[in-house]
């Protein structure tokens, strides 16, 4: 089977629905389009450093994607964020983060995200084969009752020091820490500059008034869109943001600045436009997206990280970041699953809408 009959496989019948739409709302020849000259293109003529245009390079030239302008990228930082013995019981291999890099590796991704504890205590055996996306900062889920906040466990110099070409840090956009965490990151954005590094920022939304009687905001497309415009303007070099699912945040919240013509001027409720305005939001796709791939739920991973793939990819986005999906399964089936994922930005029979 090629891989464009295992795309369609998946996509089951949806097919038409993903395949065939054309977005007019936002044109993609109005996008920057991934592609091998994606680093020049867009950064050359940046504030960035001579370094940080290398460790561009380095990341996008790495894995089964290199070259081609499109990401794939590994991220376990799952201990921290949803507690070990949760994220690692489907797979106890994982708690030896050796075996997180190697299946980084074994896949072919573009390069590995995870914790300082974990990458560091590997850097000098891992460093030079895989690229290294040390993630700065976490929201500890010990602390009772729960709260989200985004703290600093570790400074970028130590990231520098153990080889990592890229730092990763999250914003809690809409919280009441957001602005203190928006702060640090700034900072810590423009040090790693300094220092010839990428960063990758996690834009999430966290506000409980985002979730309503009928309907969860975090994940609609303009409050996520803003959450990316916010994440370019501190110089973030990649944007993670999780796909969007619904829309009309600010209207149907009662906040901030909306309009129902611009609601009706940029986008539609197809899910390939809402991604659309997410990358238009990352400075119309000059700084690159790579939505998540959700939680494990069984079976159904590889359908729903095909799914997320096209989308992805026909809005204009650069690419998916992976874990749970992949990490909470045997190793042989977790390669088999980013590989899959990687053959939806290989096939040129899945074009941009």
């Amino acid at each position: 089977m090629s891989t464009y009959e295992t795309i369609i496989k998946h996509l089951g019948d949806q097919t038409e629905y993903l395949l065939d739409h054309v977005s007019q709302k936002i044109t993609k020849d109005e996008l920057q389009i991934p592609n091998g000259e994606t680093v020049d293109q867009v950064f050359a003529n940046s504030n960035r450093n001579a370094q940080t245009l290398r460790s561009l390079s380095q990341l996008y030239g790495n894995g089964n994607l290199g070259g081609t302008g499109y990401l794939s990228i590994l991220p376990v930082d799952q201990g921290i964020e949803h507690s070990a013995l949760f994220s690692f019981y489907k797979n106890p291999d994982y708690f030896d983060p050796e075996n997180i890099i190697k299946l980084a590796i074994e896949a072919g991704c573009n390069g590995v995200v995870s914790t300082f504890g974990g990458l560091g205590l590997y850097a000098r055996k891992y460093a030079h084969k895989v690229p290294f996306i040390v993630k700065i900062n976490h929201n500890e889920l010990l602390t009772y009752p729960s709260k989200y906040d985004q703290t600093l466990f570790g400074t970028v110099k130590e990231a520098w020091n153990m080889g990592a070409v890229a730092i990763g840090a999250t914003i809690y956009f809409g919280s009441e820490e957001s602005n203190r965490q928006l702060k640090e990151i700034s900072e810590a954005f423009a040090e790693a500059h300094s220092l010839g590094m990428v960063t990758i920022l996690w834009c999430y939304t966290r506000n409980e008034a985002f979730k309503t009687d009928t309907e969860d905001y975090h994940s609609s497309a303009d409050l996520t869109g803003q959450a990316n415009h916010l994440g370019v303007t501190i110089q973030a070099d990649i944007i993670k943001q999780k796909l969007p699912t619904t829309n009309y945040g600010f209207k149907n919240i009662g906040f901030g600045k909306y309009d129902d013509v611009m609601y009706k001027t940029l986008t539609t409720e197809h899910p390939i436009d809402l991604c659309r305005l997410q990358v238009a939001n990352c400075y119309m796709g000059k700084i690159g997206l790579i939505n998540s791939g959700g939680g494990s739920k069984g079976e159904s991973d590889l359908a729903e990280a095909i799914t997320t793939a096209v989308i992805n990819k026909r809005a204009g986005g650069s690419g998916l970041i992976l874990g749970r999906k992949a990490f909470q399964r045997p190793f042989k089936e977790g390669v088999e699953l980013l590989h899959g994922v990687q053959g939806v930005y290989l096939e040129n029979k899945v074009t941009i809408a």
